[in-house]
């Protein structure tokens, strides 16, 4: 490896031994749930820079502290990411599909990811985390339990200038426990309306002077809600003036002849069974997870130390969906067909509820694992070397419960009861018939990787007067790989599979510079300190080729408790394996019919094909952004315990990777769109565009254009498309203070959107979001106090309401607000040192999140109703 890549390097190790610093002093307290009841804990930042002993200049910086994990009651990292309102699923219960299409939550600060990937990084004590899902390389946070989180800090500002891709809307920091010495225990049960979860962990540590270790496991598990345990779940919204959107392929089904519907089994003309599509499928899948994170730290001599983080994580998932139906004719020809009069065929439609259950039953595993071992040597005086090498695995596997509709399609017209489907009893079916229909599944499954290796150097460079010019260097080499297959057919042997290998290597170099302009020794009226600091980093990437980001920032203080603060730059979101040309699912999909037509279209062109271009796409370019942001931080000298800030964000997002709406008739109406489709395409068109993608749906296109000529070819591979343009203010007012009794604290933290505008595609008009679909304001306010041995804290949590268009008979979607409470009460006088009680209920008041007049019948938030969880905690 070259000198540059060794100097590039060492920047992360200062990143690393900031991180262990800030530890170390939190260290001198016990940590979060066991540290001084009521005192804020020392906030010592280190995310957003890589020159250590410095915060980050110029931006604001979320801190979410360990006793602000514990008072959250959150069982998941994404269910703490979702109290925190920068994040996009804030006010959710976050959840992941069961299908390979979404196994996974994506962290989104200021939504403005598309489909193509994470716009905002993610990182795991300043480290990147491998990828997980099987169509996604994105990070998956619930490998970390919340027991094992010191604290998590958020940078809500673009980070590409340091860290690489991803960092477009910010970066998260998890930051795990560190230096712990003894043992403690959690174990937490929680009740809700027909639902359970616990959790459970148990940490060791031993600290001996010269070095430390520690270890701890964590488990959790939590029941299945389905749609039918709330009641605001549903498809039929008449009772609140809407509409009632419930299926008509039901158990008992329906037939239809001649425009005119009969419900089985009175076959009534008129008359129509409906059924809840909503009612047997998972608002919130059953999980079990499993995870063990370690540490250990070693001084080596002097000026030497090497410490090691690595984790093993899994998660079980098992997901319910409405199960499978069946549309279709059936004739004469069938042994089981009953006519109404003398027709010789009419439509139906059914159910399989009655034979294989009311839901699809699909299962997920995923099992990640990593290693980050670093080595810090003390060079002269101020300056340090740090080597680290990290490295990551993951597996990835979903099976989708369905039916094999083409055999089941099959048998509503089969000629022997042995072959025919009974489409008025389903169960009357021959078995051997049923059981083929019900053994068929989509399997999606992939390995990924990661190894990397840094060499951070970082120090003082001279001295001015307004204290140490301090800078910093690194040097890196990235590589990330996919193995990824996913297959359709019987279950566990799927009879049509694609597989698709991917890797990219990147090597970077990076540098900062922060620069204290006025200090101690040189203020000035109007100038109590001014600190610049500006980074640059340059990725060369294997694949989609180099890009250059940079950052300048600066700080203020005209007096000593206000600080004003500024800056500028540019981050990307590289392209990630999975939606690049050769990705698991890229392939030519003939479609045998034509839904989506011009106006003009005669109906016959309905039975023409369409041909899509599907899947990743080897032309694709980086998202990437500018970001700026300007505020103040204000901590007055006349009121101790008062932090109040604020910040103006904006983001102008290029280059959204995303799809070409081909099942909207826009697509023909939009001239931005006339590149994505090509009408009545020749053959010798469709090979171009097809080139050597597979075929799926016929055996090759000439065999296509032998029988019939298609209507349209599409392009709905994943391309770079339009853009996301939004400014807004983050606000926080955080006030502790203590009193006779104890300490009392109150908090308003979140965010205002001033304007989001979206373009579908370049060149296009933008569209105003606020006006249609996105809310304004997001926040959090609580106050709390500490008694004696008694702490509490109740908390607001609103989530703005918004305008809608298009939706029949309502304008406005309402806000979501919810109310928590936690109670804290040390046992250590009654039982033994370090023994507490916890007590969270969530949602106090069972708040319904807000009607909307659409399947599932609500929208902008989510809860699991009103959650309470008593918990034992113990440390000795």
């Amino acid at each position: 490896m070259s000198g540059r890549w060794l100097t590039l390097g060492v920047s992360i190790l200062a990143f690393a031994a900031a991180t262990a610093q800030a530890q170390e002093a939190a260290a001198g307290k016990p940590a979060g749930d066991e540290a001084t009841k009521g005192e804020p804990l020392e906030e010592i930042i280190v995310t957003g820079t890589m020159i250590r002993n410095t915060g980050p200049v110029g931006t604001n910086a979320i801190a979410v502290r360990r006793e602000d994990v514990v008072a959250s009651g959150a069982a998941s990292a994404n269910d703490l990411l979702a109290q925190i309102p920068q994040v996009g699923n804030f006010g959710t219960v976050p959840r992941a599909e069961g299908n390979y299409g979404l196994p996974i939550v994506r962290p989104n600060i200021r939504n403005l990811s598309a489909a193509g990937g994470s716009s905002t990084l993610v990182l795991l004590n300043g480290n990147r985390l491998v990828g997980a899902g099987i169509l996604q390389t994105s990070v998956d946070p619930s490998i970390i339990p919340p027991d094992a989180i010191e604290r998590v800090e958020i940078i809500p500002d673009g980070g590409s200038s340091i860290y690489g891709s991803d960092a477009i809307g910010g970066v998260i920091n998890f930051i795990t426990r560190d230096r712990f010495d003894g043992f403690s225990a959690n174990a937490r049960y929680g009740l809700a309306d027909n639902y359970k979860t616990t959790d459970a962990s148990l940490l060791g540590g031993k600290n001996w002077g010269s070095g430390g270790a520690w270890l701890s496991y964590s488990f959790a598990y939590h029941d299945n809600l389905l749609g039918l345990d709330r009641d605001y779940a549903t498809a039929n919204l008449t009772s609140k003036g809407g509409g009632d959107f419930r299926g008509t392929a039901c158990s008992p089904g329906n037939i239809l002849l001649n425009s005119i519907p009969y419900a089985l089994p009175g076959r009534v003309p008129g008359t129509v069974n409906r059924c809840d599509q909503t009612d047997y499928a998972d608002l919130y899948p059953q999980e079990r997870r499993h995870s063990v994170f370690g540490g250990l730290e070693q001084e080596l001599g002097p000026g030497v130390t090497l410490n090691a983080t690595g984790y093993w994580s899994s998660r079980d998932t098992v997901t319910r969906t409405a199960q499978s139906s069946l549309s279709g004719t059936v004739s004469v020809l069938n042994p089981y067909f009953k006519p109404i009069g003398t027709e010789l065929s009419h439509d139906v439609a059914i159910s399989f509820d009655p034979v294989f259950g009311p839901s699809n039953v699909s299962k997920g595993y995923f099992e990640s694992y990593g290693i980050t071992p670093e080595l810090k040597v003390d060079l002269s005086p101020g300056w340090q070397l740090r080597l680290i090498g990290n490295l990551g695995r993951s597996f990835n596997q979903t099976n989708e419960d369905l039916i094999d509709s083409t055999l089941a399609t099959s048998a509503l017209n089969g000629t022997t009861l042995a072959t025919a489907l009974n489409p008025y009893n389903p169960a009357a079916s021959d078995p051997a018939l049923l059981a083929a229909i019900n053994n068929y599944e989509n399997l999606g499954r992939a390995t990924q990787q990661l190894a990397e290796a840094r060499a951070v150097v970082d120090g003082p460079l001279f001295a001015i007067p307004g204290g140490d010019v301090r800078a910093a260097a690194v040097a890196e080499f990235h590589y990330e790989d996919i193995d990824s297959l996913i297959g359709s057919g019987p279950i566990g042997a799927p009879s049509s599979s694609s597989q698709s290998k991917a890797d990219r290597t990147v090597k970077s170099v990076f540098g900062e510079l922060n620069v204290p302009l006025v200090g101690a020794a040189n203020r000035l009226p109007g100038i109590w300190a001014m600190e610049l600091s500006s980074s640059v980093r340059h990725d060369e990437y294997d694949d989609v080729g180099g890009t250059t980001n940079s950052k300048v920032a600066l700080n203020y203080r005209p007096v000593a408790d206000l600080t004003l603060r500024a800056n500028y730059g540019t981050s990307f979101h590289a392209p990630s394996l999975a939606d690049m040309g050769n990705s698991v699912d890229s392939r030519v999909q003939v479609v045998l019919f034509s839904p989506n037509r011009q106006p003009t279209s005669p109906f016959t062109d309905l039975l023409r094909p369409t041909i899509v271009l599907a899947g990743g796409n080897p032309n694709l370019k980086p998202e990437t952004a500018d970001t700026y942001s300007m505020g103040f931080d204000y901590q007055p000298a006349f009121l101790e315990g008062l932090r109040a800030s604020a910040t103006y964000f904006n983001v102008k997002f290029k280059d959204a990777i995303g799809l070409a709406p081909v099942l909207q008739p826009q697509i023909y109406s939009d001239p931005n769109f006339a590149s994505y489709y090509i009408l009545n395409p020749t053959l010798a068109q469709a090979l171009a565009k097809a080139g050597s993608l597979r075929i799926d749906g016929v055996p090759s296109l000439a065999a296509l254009y032998a029988f019939s000529s298609p209507y349209v070819l599409f392009d709905a591979r994943r391309n770079n498309l339009g853009a996301i343009n939004t400014d807004g203010i983050d606000f926080d007012l955080d006030y502790h203070h203590r009193v006779d009794f104890g300490t009392i604290s109150a908090r308003v933290s979140g965010t205002y959107t001033l304007s989001r505008q979206t373009q579908a595609i370049h060149g296009g008009a933008f569209s105003d979001d606020l006006d249609n679909g996105t809310g304004r304001l997001a926040l959090v306010a609580s106050v709390g106090a500490q008694v004696g041995d008694l702490s509490g804290r109740v908390s607001w949590n609103h989530r703005g309401g918004y305008p809608i268009k298009g939706v029949v008979n309502q304008d406005h979607i309402d806000a979501f607000n919810t109310v928590d409470l936690f109670f804290s009460y040390d046992l250590s006088r009654l039982l033994a040192s370090g023994v507490s009680v916890t007590l969270n209920v969530e949602n106090l008041f069972d708040q319904d999140p807000p009607y909307y007049n659409a399947v599932p019948g609500y929208t902008n938030g989510s809860t699991l109703g009103r959650l309470a969880s008593l918990g034992l905690r113990m440390s000795f």
